[in-house]
């Protein structure tokens, strides 16, 4: 793979890991989250 390829890759992979740790900053959004996964069960 090539340098700049992968130099692309890891600069999206740290955005969306950036974006899912800023989502998980808003409460309203983690107890969402938590009804839901316990409805499921």
């Amino acid at each position: 793979m090539k340098p700049i390829a992968r130099t692309g890759w890891r600069l999206l992979a740290a955005l969306v890991l950036t974006l899912v740790f800023a989502l998980y900053g808003n409460p309203h959004l983690v107890v969402d989250m938590a009804g839901r996964l316990w409805s499921c069960i």
